[in-house]
């Protein structure tokens, strides 16, 4: 079987195992266990449907870094729990969901699958740089449009796109982004950032849609090239859409890099890391069984052991 890395952007699946599944599954002292079933089922199809050989599980260590909100303080202003003051931010996340998370780190843990993050970073950074570094195919399971910028049919980079869930996986290409955005995967971040996107709270330019991101990047190819051409009166910018983009000039010195993954961070290697999937040991394999029935994960974690043996 040929290498092939898969990176979860995890918390996009386990917040769509938790609103996907009903919380009535429980254990017996009453905690949902529904992300935990549904996180596990999810990775034993994908790791056999996408003939992974490689996983990490990518975690956010810190879901909204000070840095972004510094340079951009909308920045996923939004999902921010207002009712904490003075402390770091906290993400709203239902306590029956905040209550799965040891959990759900304790079975990756003991089946064998690497969870990495890294300081005051989030996820789709551990995704960019291993996705940048990796040196084989790589699959990048997520729900998240910001995940298309890593998309390199020459590196064999794609994303397995859950947005439309699990039964209608889609599995993005370079001619997929294009088809869907007009732009190429490079210039996603750049199309973004023009465009907007409220789910991150970046307000993009006014007056600038879709159609016209797109046709902009088409005819300048980056951001910065288009930028050149609102300072320079010979450039054939639209007198409206330069007038649109330099009253955006604040947003637009600072949101490309609050867009942008962080393609170069210090992460453990893919050896160092476990990212190599294994059957998993007896003594381990042992106490998830264990967990598994005091858990009352049903039939999940025999269907993950049953796709590990399969590597």
């Amino acid at each position: 079987m040929s290498n092939r890395l898969m990176l979860l952007d995890t918390a996009s699946l386990y917040f769509r195992a938790f609103y996907g599944l009903p919380d009535s599954l429980r254990r017996a002292d009453g905690t949902p266990v529904n992300a935990v079933r549904g996180l596990l089922d999810m990775i034993a199809r994908l790791t056999v449907d996408y003939s992974a050989t490689h996983l990490i599980a990518c975690w956010d260590d810190d879901w909204r870094p000070q840095w972004r909100v510094d340079l951009l303080p909308t920045y996923k202003m939004h999902r921010v729990d207002e009712e904490v003051s003075g402390a770091p931010d906290v993400e709203v996340v239902p306590d029956a969901l905040e209550a799965q998370l040891p959990m759900i780190r304790r079975v990756l843990e003991l089946a064998g699958i690497a969870v990495v993050g890294a300081a005051e970073h989030e996820a789709d950074d551990v995704i960019g740089t291993y996705a940048s570094q990796a040196g084989m195919p790589v699959d990048v399971v997520t729900g998240d449009r910001d995940l298309f910028q890593m998309v390199d049919d020459d590196r064999q980079v794609r994303v397995i796109y859950t947005a439309r869930g699990m039964r209608n996986l889609e599995v993005v290409s370079a001619a997929v982004v294009v088809e869907k955005y007009r732009v190429l995967p490079e210039q996603y971040a750049d199309y973004a950032t023009l465009r907007g996107d409220a789910s991150d709270g970046l307000p993009g330019v006014a007056g600038i849609g879709e159609k016209t991101a797109a046709a902009l990047l088409a005819n300048f190819g980056t951001l910065d090239l288009l930028l050149e051409a609102v300072a320079d009166p010979g450039s054939g910018l639209p007198p409206s859409q330069r007038s649109k983009l330099a009253a955006a000039a604040d947003y637009l010195k600072v949101a490309p890099a609050v867009v942008k993954l962080v393609r170069n961070l210090d992460l453990p290697t893919l050896e160092e890391a476990g990212a190599e999937l294994h059957p998993v040991a007896p003594e381990p394999r042992a106490e998830l069984e264990r967990l598994g029935i005091e858990w009352n994960l049903g039939g999940s974690v025999n269907r993950l052991l049953k796709a590990l043996e399969a590597r």
